[in-house]
């Protein structure tokens, strides 16, 4: 569909006809969905980048799975929906296909939701994904300004805490369990708000409440069936409370409430 110096964006029916010629130069449009074993079959050959359809996400995300097969490589992979696009037609996806998901690598090359596909390969081609360590994609972002300087604070991962949050609700993605709670203490955060886990045996996802209330840190969970383990934004936009440390509770978190709800109340929760 494109050649440049770099590579060529090619045009499949199916993530089985990548070959030889593909290695590590060419972005692949096939119309394949991107679960894990076409990108199997994909990265059979190694190619720059990889879009493929959605398949309406399915139970478990099975359809989009590849994304994240894809990302653990650093390699730029996109999903077009499904809606879009003629099955099986690999030009059809390239003219007509519509991003709906793109992973990390893909968002470094500057591929975003909406894109046309033809548009997206494009930057996949002529732009490389940084190439961060395991500790240096922390997604922060910060969603809200409190009182005294304080924030509230999105990351995915409670070991991406600054020393500066010592004043600052951090929003994460990972359990409360006992050793989720040892990182809370390392961090010392103002309040937090993480995953149950799925609570686990014994309420376990949860064990970290009482621990952290005895320090006086203020938090709370978020149902692990509503928001996505390891992404912090999805804990924000799409968690509910499932359960909060008796502090939390005093300052008016409750369960049921959506996570963005708690975290106004924490921000604003008096310092003592």
């Amino acid at each position: 569909m494109a050649r440049t110096a770099r590579g060529a964006i090619m045009a499949m029916d199916s993530a089985a006809d990548l070959d030889e010629r593909n290695r590590g130069a060419d972005v692949a449009v096939t119309a394949s969905y991107i679960g894990v074993l076409p990108a199997r079959l994909a990265m059979e050959y190694a190619p720059r980048a990889v879009i493929g359809f959605d398949g309406g996400v399915g139970p478990e995300g099975v359809g989009i799975a590849g994304l994240w097969y894809y990302e653990a490589l650093n390699v730029p992979a996109a999903a077009v929906d499904v809606m879009t696009i003629i099955l099986g037609d690999g030009i059809d996806a390239y003219h007509n296909g519509r991003i709906s998901f793109a992973n990390r690598p893909a968002r470094d090359c500057g591929v975003d939701i909406g894109m046309p596909a033809h548009e997206a390969a494009m930057l996949m081609l002529e732009n490389d994904p940084a190439t961060p360590g395991a500790y240096g994609v922390t997604n922060r972002t910060i969603v809200e300004d409190g009182p005294d300087g304080r924030k509230v604070i999105v990351t995915d991962s409670i070991v991406f805490g600054t020393d500066e949050d010592r004043r600052n609700v951090l929003v994460t993605a990972g359990h409360t369990g006992r050793s989720g709670a040892r990182h809370i203490e390392t961090v010392g955060p103002f309040g937090f708000i993480c995953s149950d886990g799925g609570m686990g045996r014994n309420n376990s996802g949860i064990a970290g409440l009482p621990i952290t209330n005895e320090l006086g840190i203020a938090g709370a969970t978020v149902d692990a069936r509503t928001a996505r383990l390891g992404d912090g934004m999805s804990t924000y936009r799409d968690g509910t409370i499932s359960a909060a440390n008796d502090l939390a509770l005093a300052c008016g978190v409750t369960v049921g409430m959506p996570a963005r709800e708690a975290a106004h109340y924490l921000v604003n929760r008096k310092a003592v």
